[in-house]
């Protein structure tokens, strides 16, 4: 490059190489010196000359010689004054020309010296401006570099205060989250309370006009007897009992009586007694459709005659126009149905849960004079069987 070059131009061309460096008069303080001294080396100057002419004559003498005989032999030829002063004037004449060429060079040489040395302080005039600027450079540099971090460093305070406010306001919609799940979450739950609640009441509603009427029948100080009487459905009415218990609470008992349901007792606070009798009714008529059938078996051994002969099994229109009686008793407990034909035959039918709709009845047992009988072939013509025909059928049976 340029710039490496540079240095060695400025080597090259430094004054002090290119000549002999001759002490300053003035600087050194030796003027009268100076002259002396330019005497005795002219002096020198011209001895050394006349030794040179007599050398050069010397060599050009014994350069013409053959061999060394030649110089033994020869004598020296005398030489005219004449002649000797001629080469001298020869060779001063050439020794002049020579010191004007030799002038002429060393003028040269100092006017290219003096070129060289414009041109080497333009050179460094030139290399202080390119310094200059590449300091000026080097400063602007420098100032843009420490701007710069300057800026990143207010960048990077600037981000961290940003993500620091991010993070804050992050932290914050968290919490906010957070609250506003639980908010929510409590909300549902109510919601789903008073959803439930609704639904309770709702289904207490449609309940209530589908059971029909109830009706007190006895109440004294701490007891009171309900009858509840379904409403739309030939069912007998349900007999309840309800005692007052300290603190707060009631007993509620339900008669088995002739509805043919499972005796029960409840014990709850006072605030749910209605929850209980809807509870309790439910489930009443949950059965209806069982009960209603035992009990209208039940109520026609009242209305009608008992046993009467037939040849037959015959179909449940029949048994209720004929108003055929059977002596049963229903034990809710082991959902058992006990029919007594005969004061010798007793017969035992388990009806299933869901009877009629989704269970059958089935016979468990025939006993006669204490003794258990072969049930296997005993079925009648239907394929699942209700109890009115199983009833008919076994008392018509003459095996049994």
């Amino acid at each position: 490059m340029a710039t490496d070059a540079v240095p060695l131009l400025l080597e090259r061309s430094d004054p002090s190489k290119l000549f002999c460096e001759v002490p300053d008069p003035q600087e050194t303080g030796e003027a009268e010196m100076m002259g002396s001294y330019l005497m005795a080396c002219r002096q020198k100057q011209k001895l050394m000359c006349q030794q040179l002419c007599m050398l050069d004559s010397l060599m050009e003498f014994l350069g013409g010689l053959n061999s060394k005989t030649d110089f033994l032999n020869d004598h020296c030829p005398k030489a005219s004054e004449g002649e000797a002063r001629e080469k001298w004037k020869a060779l001063k004449r050439e020794y002049e020309g020579d010191l004007v060429e030799v002038e002429q060079l060393i003028g040269s040489l100092q006017q290219r010296s003096e070129q060289l040395q414009d041109r080497r302080d333009t050179l460094e005039t030139l290399v202080r401006l390119l310094q200059q600027k590449k300091e000026e450079c080097q400063a602007v540099a420098r100032t843009r570099k420490k701007r710069n971090q300057m800026a990143m460093t207010q960048m990077s305070l600037r981000r961290d205060d940003s993500l620091q406010a991010s993070q804050h306001a992050l932290r914050s919609c968290e919490r906010q989250l957070t609250q506003l799940r639980q908010q929510s979450d409590a909300l549902q739950s109510v919601l789903d309370q008073r959803t439930h609640l609704r639904d309770q009441l709702w289904s207490c509603v449609q309940v209530w006009q589908g059971l029909g009427q109830y009706r007190v029948q006895r109440v004294s100080a701490s007891e009171v007897c309900v009858e509840l009487r379904p409403q739309g459905r030939q069912l007998e009415p349900l007999q309840l009992r309800v005692t007052s218990k300290p603190p707060r609470h009631f007993h509620l008992q339900v008669l088995q009586g002739n509805a043919g349901v499972l005796e029960e007792t409840i014990n709850w606070p006072m605030e749910q007694l209605s929850a209980a009798l809807l509870a309790v009714m439910q489930s009443y008529i949950s059965q209806g459709p069982m009960l209603a059938e035992i009990q209208a078996l039940r109520s026609s051994l009242n209305s009608g005659r008992h046993g009467t002969p037939c040849s037959r099994p015959s179909t449940p229109k029949e048994t209720k126009i004929a108003g055929l009686g059977f002596a049963i008793d229903w034990r809710p407990a082991q959902r058992l149905l006990v029919f007594l034909k005969t004061a010798s035959v007793v017969c035992h039918l388990v009806v299933e849960e869901g009877y009629p709709s989704q269970g059958t009845a089935t016979l468990q047992a025939v006993r006669k004079d204490g003794r258990d009988l072969n049930i296997a072939a005993l079925q009648p013509p239907s394929q699942h069987p209700s109890l009115t025909e199983w009833l008919e059928f076994l008392s018509c049976c003459p095996g049994v």
